[in-house]
């Protein structure tokens, strides 16, 4: 799969943030073949993940946004080796991933672990919830039968659910509820980093403020470091510390959640922005929308040059024959567009947050 290997064009950055990093993300990359024939021939590749370079930090939570099909839930499970890279790196607190056995993989992997997206699908219906938050107990420890009882137990009241109820089944819990009983098991070994993949899309909008207060809460108690993955910009301005805009498998924009939100500097973000409501009607009212032409690119196929250009409203000749150099505007602020200082960028910004 030589083909499905890339070399940077720019050399990754050494830091991308400041403070105790737990994990590195260098060119990490993630092909899928596409296969054709009877003999299974490889005739191209998805490119779900493209050269994407970030850090993160000790206790932090990185928001990772950007629409259905950006690669945001791939890079994320890359990150914890449940998929295996194409090409990059992946460091966890001085440790290289992608290039450990897979009996060291197995004694780091209490460390890091996930909250799946859909909490119906992600239980074994046929296990009771004790079973599915002590399974990873069995797995990684050698506790005895009566304490993994006391410590499904004080999960459970962690979460917020009542420990009389281990013995039954994920379909006797409502959806919020089941969510609850993932990050029981996703926090039963005391990991140090947790990616929630899209954690409350598939929950009612008032549920949804619930979970989340509660990664909040077991992040503070805990000491937790999340990779919160999410479409919906106004939870993750609410979650997040640092937010990574992701399109078409490239991260477009890496910065603070306030300059993100209130100076947003790639004209993806800037419409991903401008459609987020304001609640206050005066200032909605004088905004205006940057409405993107044309449908997401194939990642089959993706534009030459910047991959967003065939929908941004400031591309020139240079962005499809030029890939954008991710770099750094401002201290702590990374964008990936030749424009993103200029001034037609800044006219963008200017239409979309009036003062």
């Amino acid at each position: 799969m030589s083909d499905a290997t890339i070399a940077p064009d720019q050399p990754a950055p050494t830091e991308l943030a400041d403070g105790d990093t737990l994990l590195r993300v260098r060119n990490l990359t993630k092909y899928f073949p596409i296969t054709k024939g009877l003999l299974a021939r490889t005739v191209g590749h998805v490119r779900a993940v493209d050269d994407v370079t970030f850090d993160v930090i000790k206790g932090e939570t990185l928001g990772l946004v950007g629409e259905s099909g950006s690669g945001k839930s791939t890079t994320g499970r890359v990150m914890l080796q449940l998929d295996k890279a194409t090409s990059g790196t992946v460091e966890f607190d001085g440790r290289e991933l992608t290039k450990i056995g897979s009996g060291e993989l197995r004694r780091t992997r209490p460390r890091m672990q996930m909250v799946f997206q859909d909490p119906h699908a992600s239980l074994n219906p046929r296990m009771t919830v004790g079973s599915i938050i002590g399974e990873p107990l069995v797995e990684h420890t050698n506790m005895s039968k009566s304490d993994r009882r006391s410590r499904i137990g004080d999960l459970l009241d962690i979460v917020g659910l009542d420990a009389k109820h281990a013995n039954r089944y994920p379909h006797e819990f409502s959806g919020g509820q089941r969510q609850r009983i993932g990050i029981a098991r996703a926090i039963a070994l005391n990991p140090d980093f947790v990616v929630c993949d899209e954690p409350i899309a598939a929950l009612d909008v008032s549920i949804q403020a619930q979970v989340v207060n509660l990664l909040e809460e077991l992040q503070d108690e805990l000491g937790l470091t999340y990779l919160f993955i999410s479409h919906d910009l106004s939870m993750v301005r609410h979650i997040a510390d640092r937010v990574a805009v992701m399109y078409l498998g490239k991260i477009a924009e890496l910065t603070d959640v306030d300059r993100l939100y209130t100076r947003p500097r790639h004209p993806y973000t800037q419409a991903l922005h401008s459609a987020v409501p304001v609640p206050d009607p005066s200032i909605e009212s004088a905004r205006e929308r940057v409405i993107l032409t044309g449908d997401i690119p194939s990642p089959a196929n993706p534009p030459s040059g910047c991959v967003f250009r065939t929908r941004c409203p400031i591309a020139t000749d240079r962005c499809a024959a030029e890939v954008p150099e991710f770099r750094e505007l401002e201290h702590g602020h990374w964008v990936a567009c030749h424009y993103a200082d200029t001034e037609q960028a800044q006219l963008v910004d200017e239409l979309i947050t009036p003062a």
